[in-house]
C-alpha cells in the first residue's frame, strides 16, 4: 500500500471507532492487531479487543468526535494528532456521570501490513480528561 493510502485507513479507523462499526473492524483491523496504552489495565487485541475499547469509552462518553488536526506517514507507519472530543454521560474509571464536555489531545501511532492496521501507540492526555471530568482537582 502506499503511504496516502496507509493515511485514508488511518482516517477511516477514527470514524469507524466512533461509529462501533464491527465489519470496519474485522476488516481491517488485523487478528493479531494490538495496541500499546499505558493508559489501560486491559490489553486490546484484535478486532475483539477494538470493541472492547469501544464498549468502555462510549459507555462513559457520548457525543464522540475525533477531528483530525494532521497525518503523517513514511512507508508502514502512520502518526495522527487528534483531539477526542465528547461529553462525560455515563461511568467512565469509576466516576459517574456529570455531564461535563471533554476535548483532549490525543497521539496515535500506528503500524499498517497487508492493508490493515497491526499495531496501534496510543497517547491521550489521560490527565486533562480526568481533571475535566471532576476526578481529580485541576
Amino acid at each position: 500500500m502506499s503511504t496516502e493510502s496507509n493515511k485514508d485507513l488511518v482516517r477511516a479507523y477514527f470514524v469507524a471507532f466512533r461509529d462501533r462499526d464491527e465489519a470496519w473492524w474485522d476488516r481491517f483491523i488485523a487478528p493479531d492487531f494490538v495496541r500499546h496504552d499505558p493508559g489501560l489495565d486491559y490489553e486490546v487485541r484484535g478486532p475483539a479487543g477494538v470493541a472492547k475499547l469501544g464498549e468502555v469509552l462510549h459507555g462513559g462518553l457520548s457525543n464522540i468526535e475525533m477531528p483530525i488536526d494532521e497525518v503523517i506517514a513514511e512507508g508502514d507507519r502512520v502518526l495522527a494528532r487528534l483531539r477526542f472530543q465528547g461529553r462525560h454521560t455515563g461511568e467512565f474509571q469509576g466516576v459517574p456521570a456529570t455531564g461535563k464536555a471533554v476535548d483532549i489531545v490525543v497521539m496515535d501511532y500506528f503500524r499498517v501490513a497487508d492493508g490493515r492496521l497491526a499495531e496501534h501507540w496510543a497517547l491521550m492526555d489521560n490527565l486533562t480528561m480526568l481533571k475535566q471530568i471532576g476526578a481529580v482537582a485541576a
